[in-house]
């Protein structure tokens, strides 16, 4: 078969966004060739590998995106795990044909939309997070960050038990969409009594046996935000670092906030991921990812609320421009 023209969002330098022709190759042993239905973008991890932040750099030019939902074109030699014209998943960057592991393209159930579907990876990722703050039904959570991460991770941790669900967010539009898809309060970092407030919520929620949160979830990437989440932290919490920090602090005072009170800290960065057997609390990429697409399909984890974008992939660049810039009102931005 003769090789595909295809079409990709590619960052040309820091802060710049263009579409370009590339031509996809046919599939190797074990792969497949999708076609893109519709890609998301992930708003806080593609801002900073476009402008080259912390942790971020990196040769330009350079492709981003691991959202993308398609159908599949052509299966490789040795592949009998999928067929042609398949609805799958996969972690391809913004093309229109990606060619992909058959082994990393998951099944879409039929009754989820490929919009929906869309946000596989990022639920994946919320959830591996979830997971490893083994919360409790009852149990105060906090999450810092009412972006995509952050608010699935909220959303995820009420399914948990979480009760209540805090989001702590600068904006004050990400406050209200917060409370209106599921947090039970949201709450302003700047506010003079930011503390004593989140242990009120807490203490009227719980009642007198608890004043502070016994898990605190960190989505932002900022790193002074980690400082603000050992604070509050309750006795023997546990703290997820669930977003890629984008620099370093030395201000943690760890007597304090760490060793005093037993506070765990726990990374969770989606490379902390196992490749090949699920255990408690440690799933594999593909079992959150199924995870999470059944529980969109049974309606579980609503994700549609999420959408605030939706723009032809000539257009990447418009959205990348208000996320360069850090607009709150971008969430999920759905490329077609």
């Amino acid at each position: 078969m003769s090789k595909r023209h295809a079409k990709r969002v590619v960052w040309t330098a820091p802060g710049q966004v263009a579409l370009e022709d590339v031509t996809v190759r046919d599939p190797h042993e074990g792969e497949v060739v999708v076609g893109a239905e519709v890609t998301l973008i992930s708003p806080g991890t593609e801002r900073a590998f476009l402008l080259g932040l912390d942790n971020a750099t990196g040769a330009f030019p350079r492709a981003g995106g691991y959202s993308y939902v398609g159908y599949i074109e052509e299966v490789g030699p040795g592949v009998d795990t999928h067929t042609v014209g398949e609805r799958v998943v996969c972690a391809a960057s913004h093309m229109s044909h990606a060619v992909v592991p058959a082994d990393r393209a998951v099944h879409v159930p039929a009754h989820v939309s490929s919009e929906d579907a869309a946000f596989f990876n990022l639920a994946a990722i919320a959830l591996q997070g979830v997971r490893k703050a083994d919360i409790e039904l009852g149990e105060a959570v906090v999450t810092f960050g009412g972006g995509l991460i952050g608010l699935l991770a909220m959303r995820l941790a009420r399914l948990s038990g979480a009760a209540p669900a805090i989001t702590v967010d600068l904006h004050e539009s990400r406050r209200e969409f917060a409370c209106e898809y599921g947090a039970d309060r949201a709450v302003d970092p700047r506010e003079d009594a930011f503390a004593d407030h989140i242990r009120e919520i807490v203490h009227h929620m719980e009642g007198k046996c608890r004043d502070a949160p016994q898990v605190v979830i960190e989505a932002t990437g900022f790193p002074e935000v980690i400082l603000e989440a050992c604070h509050i932290a309750g006795p023997m919490a546990r703290l997820v670092l669930l977003g890629s920090s984008r620099g370093v602090t030395t201000e943690v005072d760890f007597y304090r906030d760490v060793h005093k009170k037993g506070l765990t800290l726990i990374g969770a960065h989606a490379s902390t991921i196992p490749n090949v057997e699920s255990a408690a609390g440690l799933w594999t990429w593909r079992d959150n990812v199924e995870t999470a697409l059944r529980l969109i399909e049974h309606g579980r984890l609503d994700v549609q609320p999420l959408i605030t974008d939706r723009l032809p992939a000539h257009k990447a660049p418009e959205v990348f421009g208000r996320i360069a810039e850090w607009d709150p009102a971008v969430l999920g931005a759905i490329l077609q």
